[in-house]
């Protein structure tokens, strides 16, 4: 397979980027914290791909992206009142929820009930996500190989075994997102990140008060 390696300022960069995916392509590009690897969520075979190209284990459940909040009830249902507030006040930015899934998703993609949702604050994704619509996407790099923070190191693990790299420079890195289980009554963190408990529990009350 030959991947493909274009600028992320490339006059028809998502629009051949959307082709690719919509063909079952696997497309890598940058995110606010580093470089992810997406196929079209709803086919089940499209997402084996991406479990094939990373050689990662296919029990791990991948994540949801999103382009904008108003295409979470495509991903997730019965949505708590203040996971929807969650959302609204932290999004986009490094926060994943954990939320019911809607059945129409693959259990390739989670074999769980649930389903990881965030909305990436990155000008590059959310460009592509807004013409998609929700992505399924893991971090673009060999499985228990290092992150990729630049288009140069995905295609250092990845070249011949992805369709497509977006180059839109160097990624922030660092810290992964906040993991928030919001299936039951109250908020859970999951995995600690960015956004403390502190920060959630504050958006909370300031809510409840208004």
């Amino acid at each position: 397979m030959k991947t493909e390696f274009l600028r992320a300022d490339h006059p028809v960069v998502l629009e051949h980027a959307v082709d690719t995916l919509k063909h079952g392509g696997l497309v890598a590009f940058p995110t606010d914290t580093v470089y992810g690897l997406a196929s079209l969520p709803f086919q089940g075979h499209y997402v084996d791909r991406l479990y094939i190209a990373k050689g990662r284990n296919s029990k791990r459940a991948i994540a949801v992206l999103l382009g904008d909040i108003s295409q979470l009830p495509r991903i997730a249902r019965d949505v708590e009142d203040y996971a929807q507030k969650i959302a609204a006040s932290f999004w986009p930015g490094p926060l994943t929820l954990v939320l019911p899934r809607q059945q129409a998703l693959p259990d390739v993609l989670s074999a769980d009930p649930t389903v990881g949702v965030r909305i990436p604050d990155h000008p590059v994704a959310l460009a592509l996500l807004r013409l998609t619509g929700p992505l399924a996407v893991t971090s673009a790099n060999l499985s228990g190989q290092e992150n990729t923070t630049t288009a140069q190191e995905v295609m250092a693990q990845l070249e011949g075994r992805i369709h497509l790299v977006i180059d839109g420079g160097q990624t922030p890195g660092g810290v992964p997102s906040t993991v928030v289980d919001c299936t039951g009554s109250e908020p859970i963190i999951l995995r600690e990140g960015p956004i403390t408990m502190a920060d959630i529990e504050s958006v909370l009350k300031q809510k409840e008060s208004e």
